[in-house]
């Protein structure tokens, strides 16, 4: 059942935790951004760190897609692609985009932690895929407000769906998620469809919950000014989707 908001509701506040940002705001331009969309990450369905480099290719062709390049990886990378999670790309290649630097994340570097060509191919890891022209499924998001939804919203989604928005917005800045519609799978131990919301870079750290109720969660205030969502949809059953809409605010005015 599809649950749209009816009225104004309390929001959640998160602990504050350490947040990233650009030191000047957010550097981009709007056609470099778009040309940078073009790369995102996937994973398999079993989890972390389950593709070949055979099976990496195919899940990028049955996107559309082909393996990202370094360059394209770098290029994503420039405007706020950061993934904690090394994968394959273009040559055998396998690597992962950090921003930010961290003890658990990146050996405290920033760029693309590069660990080479490997020699074994049958070495499991996650993708890196390039498609400029995939439907929308994640991204990087730097405005100051917008619409997020699930894919195909409002028809349903399809299944085997992971997808990964990236909000950044700039310095100074905190970040209010609210959800105007929500319908996923019903599975009460919330395992099979669901959205996670993270009040950090990347999906390693600052969980903030996984929601998959038949109900409108509560309003999420970030302690910074980036966030991380991850959707993810099983091989079975799909429902309506999700709609929600972030806005950025001035950290040191009140925001109702």
């Amino acid at each position: 059942m599809r649950v749209k908001a009816q009225q104004r509701i309390l929001p959640f506040v998160l602990k504050e935790v350490e947040a990233w940002s650009y030191s000047n705001g957010i550097k981009h331009n709007s056609i470099w951004l778009v040309q940078a969309a073009g790369v995102y990450h996937r994973e398999s369905r079993k989890g972390r760190y389950q593709l070949t480099y055979k099976e990496a290719k195919a899940v990028c062709k049955y996107e559309g897609g082909t393996l990202a390049t370094y360059e394209q990886l770098e290029a994503a990378r420039q405007i706020g692609f950061h993934v904690c999670a090394a994968g394959w790309f273009d040559k055998g290649r396998v690597g992962y985009p950090i921003v930010k630097p961290g003890s658990n994340c990146g050996f405290g570097k920033v760029g693309i932690i590069d660990y080479g060509y490997r020699l074994n191919k049958s070495e499991t890891w996650d993708v890196y895929c390039y498609n400029p022209n995939s439907k929308e499924c994640g991204g990087v998001l730097t405005e100051q407000q917008k619409i997020i939804q699930s894919p195909g919203f409002p028809e349903e989604y399809e299944d085997e769906q992971i997808c990964y928005w990236h909000i950044r917005v700039r310095l100074g800045q905190k970040i209010r998620l609210h959800f105007m519609e929500f319908d996923v799978e019903d599975d009460t131990e919330c395992l099979a469809d669901y959205l996670e919301v993270y009040d950090s870079y990347d999906d390693v750290s600052g969980f903030a919950g996984r929601f998959c109720p038949d109900y409108l969660p509560l309003d999420i205030i970030s302690t910074g000014n980036v966030m991380t969502l991850k959707f993810l949809s099983d091989a079975s059953v799909t429902a309506g989707g999700f709609q929600l809409q972030y806005i950025a605010f001035n950290a040191s005015l009140p925001h109702k």
